[in-house]
């Protein structure tokens, strides 16, 4: 066998694995267009890029038909391209979408890695105790009625740690729904600001059949995008998320 046929065998192995890993990243754990806010597409670039091209590359410089130590160095190959393919995976998991956390007068993304495990434990109810694994879990959070610890959750929003990483705080997002309508925009503003989002909500529209009167928005914020949730007016519903910048 040829070391180009015994990298093209190890590449198609190492395309079958990356497409079936990218098919739950995106598919389950990144679901569109959340996968956009959270920043996927790079890690699954950089996790790509290791599986699919570091392994067949170094398969196609050691490989030589009768080389004494030829299955050492493919079995050194193989070990150090599931150690790496582990290793991004791990990290993909722990930056996959847990929450999408309705509180005030917006969205927040929040992240698995952004949930300190002990706050977890704390969560008000056995749902909000644990992350998901079939993509983030639309929830409500609700600030503190005591003094202390408004003015607790006040100092840990300064540094950075606000009422959306603290499932203690967390409730069921129809019990804030009718809030969040409150603080909801109609489509007519999200257009003014920017006309540059009126195809996408347009096709929007024409897919669900529903009219723009029948839609109001609130911001998602999150580490790398922005996106715009789309809400029923009646109920407050979470209809979808666009990636339309919301500011």
């Amino acid at each position: 066998m040829s070391r180009w046929k015994a990298s093209a065998i190890h590449l198609s192995i190492s395309a079958a694995i990356g497409l079936v890993a990218a098919a739950l990243i995106f598919g389950v754990w990144y679901p569109s267009p959340y996968g956009k806010a959270a920043g996927a597409t790079e890690l699954v670039l950089l996790l790509l890029g290791v599986d699919v091209v570091l392994g067949p590359l170094l398969t196609l410089i050691v490989f030589k038909t009768g080389k004494k130590s030829l299955r050492f160095d493919l079995s050194v190959i193989a070990v150090l391209q599931a150690c790496a393919f582990l290793y991004g995976m791990s990290v993909v998991t722990r930056a996959r979408p847990a929450f999408i956390v309705a509180a005030v007068d917006r969205f927040v993304l929040v992240s698995a890695n952004d949930l300190d495990p002990a706050d977890l434990a704390q969560g008000s109810a056995p749902e909000f105790r644990s992350l998901s694994w079939t993509g983030p879990k639309v929830v409500g959070a609700v600030l503190p009625t005591s003094g202390q610890e408004r003015n607790d959750l006040l100092f840990s929003g300064m540094a950075g740690k606000d009422v959306e990483k603290f499932p203690k705080h967390y409730v069921p997002y129809a019990d804030i729904a009718s809030a969040m309508l409150k603080a909801a925009h109609p489509l007519a503003t999200l257009h003014a600001k920017h006309p540059e989002a009126g195809p996408p909500l347009e096709a929007w529209l024409r897919q669900t059949g529903r009219e723009a009167d029948r839609v109001v928005w609130l911001p998602l914020t999150s580490r790398r995008a922005d996106l715009t949730v789309l809400l029923d007016p009646a109920d407050g519903t979470v209809l979808d998320a666009l990636p339309i910048d919301p500011w």
